[in-house]
């Protein structure tokens, strides 16, 4: 059996919001997670905290939770009535749905380990987005001059970036393209290959971005004839402690050029547009999906 500690926190209720689990797994090996909200409540943080819990999870089925909110497990125990917080109800439900699940209130403050580190996680989630929402910009120090951020007090969360670009062109340049009739080769592929390449390189393109242990990269393309044109997605994933937006950027965007570059013998008019960030999940900027 999988035990979970979690905790939720506001420093002002409604405020800023953190949320931090603790995750022992049958093995011994123990995973923290948080992250935090900019407008929030402390209930919400509660049943968050759970949730990414279980996400985190996947298919794992025998779990035990251990919650100091009586909100949060008298609701599910109890059938307290949910007068509120049931877009997050409605999502916990689903991912109870599958599993065997039980369910331990523990006192906060009290001396309980993991509690206390759920709770720490939570608390500092909350610092650290209230230091990132500053005036303040990261990457100047207080000479102006430009700096890598240090990360090296960030704790490591699991992160994920989907960003999504279009090259829009000729109906008749997107029929050679799904015929597999472009002269210079298979565009999928070597799209594919080169976003992927430069998503890996990010750092070497971007000055002052951190080098990141990702440990996937996907390139999708989609073919559009209502635009007439190409989707093109890029996602990236890392357990790290800073996001991969930028890697999923640079993906994104090479790719696209490389479908340019492949089509432009043929349509000079096709053009790249509308690159922008579709999600992102993990740290404590919380989730963000457009």
């Amino acid at each position: 059996m999988i035990e979970i500690y979690t905790d939720g926190a506001c420093s002002v209720n409604p405020g800023i919001g953190g949320w931090g689990a603790v995750l022992i797994y049958e093995s011994g090996v123990e995973k923290e997670i948080y992250g935090s909200e900019i407008e929030t409540t402390n209930n919400r943080m509660e049943i968050t905290a759970v949730i990414k819990s279980l996400e985190e999870l996947g298919d794992e089925q025998d779990i035990k939770i251990y919650s100091d909110s009586t909100y949060v497990i008298n609701t599910i125990t109890k059938n307290w009535k949910r007068n509120a917080n049931n877009d997050l109800w409605d999502i916990l439900d689903k991912l109870l749905s599958d599993k065997k699940v039980v369910w331990q209130w523990v006192k906060g403050h009290s001396g309980n380990k993991y509690n206390e580190i759920a709770d720490k996680l939570a608390v500092n989630a909350i610092n650290e987005l209230k230091k990132n929402n500053s005036s303040e910009l990261s990457h100047l120090d207080d000479d102006g001059s430009i700096k890598m951020v240090d990360v090296s007090e960030k704790q490591i969360t699991s992160r994920v970036a989907v960003v999504s670009g279009k090259v829009v062109m000729k109906k008749e340049t997107l029929e050679i393209i799904k015929k597999g009739e472009l002269a210079k080769g298979d565009i999928f592929t070597l799209s594919r290959t080169a976003g992927i390449t430069a998503a890996k390189s990010t750092p070497t393109l971007i000055p002052l971005c951190h080098t990141i242990p990702l440990s996937e990269i996907k390139i999708e393309i989609e073919p559009d004839d209502k635009l007439p044109g190409l989707n093109v997605y890029c996602s990236t994933k890392a357990d790290w402690k800073t996001g991969v937006e930028i890697e999923a950027f640079t993906g994104v965007s090479i790719a696209c050029v490389t479908i340019y570059d492949m089509c432009k013998a043929v349509d000079k008019s096709a053009y790249i547009t509308d690159i922008k960030l579709e999600k992102k999940s993990g740290g404590l900027s919380g989730d963000y999906s457009r």
